[in-house]
């Protein structure tokens, strides 16, 4: 997408954070004109807000991942590359597209990743592999990175972190770098609700980065309001851990979606106040899992009270330095 270079440059410059707003492509039965006036829509909703970029999400149905029953039921999309190529022109900043690696063989991605490029003007790209071993898997996600590192087009490659994989096997840290060296040069968490597991997994890579003299890549931060139960459900079904106190917070509160905001916005700041030590370069995204009215507009609230968590969190590092040089 143009801005191409300027998103690199962003992620470069480690004293400045990178924002994001996430979302999904309509549904695959929406008309084409008003795919349209869905982004339209959107970037209306965000037009008062200061941000980097979109995040465009490659929607699965998971049902392998868990036995459990999926609270929302699951429709496919329009193609996220049409949907990205949409947002950017109209927005007229850089978006990051997620793409699911799983249904493909290096042929094929191959031949997705072309098209993304020239028919699209997709150049950010986030891969996802398989959310389950059982799956049948033609493409793995190594081959994938590999696949989109010797593509003709010099892609800008994202990778996903998951911090409760750390809290279970206590090695995302060593993943992030093995990412890294396979072509990720940043990565996006899914949505936070337990801020310690972020914490091991943001501390640990700090110092291993710095145990093997690799530079730490950009890591940005994923947040979503929570308004109701079926909401709840949802953010457990994805495999988010919310801790049992945090959802008993939410369910009981006379407001659960402001009760929601203001956990993530505590959960910033500690983890902020946690990873102060350490030069890692950081960022926001900030998405609504679903598409209720008051769950979005909270979201756009959410953004704006983490924005400014992470901008005095900068400044402060800022402060540091120029102590620390003088």
């Amino acid at each position: 997408m143009k801005n191409e270079s300027e998103l690199k440059a962003r992620y470069n410059d480690i004293h400045r954070g990178v924002y994001f707003i996430g979302t999904t492509p309509p549904k695959s039965d929406t008309p084409l004109e008003e795919v349209e006036s869905i982004a339209g829509k959107l970037l209306e909703r965000v037009s008062d807000i200061d941000f980097d970029g979109l995040i465009v999400y490659d929607i699965q149905d998971e049902n392998s991942r868990t036995s459990k029953p999926r609270p929302f039921p699951f429709k496919s999309t329009h193609d996220t590359r049409l949907y990205s190529s949409l947002l950017n022109k109209k927005s007229k900043r850089p978006v990051i597209t997620y793409k699911s690696v799983i249904q493909s063989d290096a042929e094929a991605f191959d031949e997705w990743a072309n098209e993304a490029w020239e028919t699209y003007g997709v150049k950010d790209v986030v891969l996802v592999g398989s959310p389950s071993k059982k799956n049948n898997i033609s493409l793995s996600l190594e081959n994938a990175y590999k696949t989109l590192v010797n593509n003709q087009h010099d892609f800008f490659i994202g990778g996903v972190t998951i911090a409760e994989r750390h809290a279970s096997k206590g090695n995302e840290h060593e993943r992030l770098i093995e990412k890294h060296h396979q072509g990720c040069n940043f990565f996006i968490s899914q949505a936070i609700y337990n801020p310690q597991a972020t914490i091991d997994m943001l501390t640990r890579y700090a110092i291993e980065c710095k145990n093997e003299g690799v530079k730490p890549q950009r890591l940005i931060l994923t947040f979503s309001p929570c308004g109701s139960k079926k909401t709840l459900e949802f953010i457990d079904w994805l495999g988010v851990s919310v801790p049992e106190a945090t959802s008993l917070r939410i369910l009981n509160a006379n407001n659960s979606l402001y009760e929601s905001i203001r956990i993530c916005v505590n959960s910033l700041q500690q983890i902020l106040d946690a990873v102060l030590p350490y030069d890692l370069p950081l960022g926001l995204n900030i998405e609504s899992l679903t598409n209720r009215k008051e769950e979005i507009d909270g979201s756009i609230l959410l953004y704006k009270l983490l924005r400014s968590k992470m901008d005095n969190y900068l400044a402060k590092k800022e402060l540091d330095l120029l102590i620390s040089k003088h």
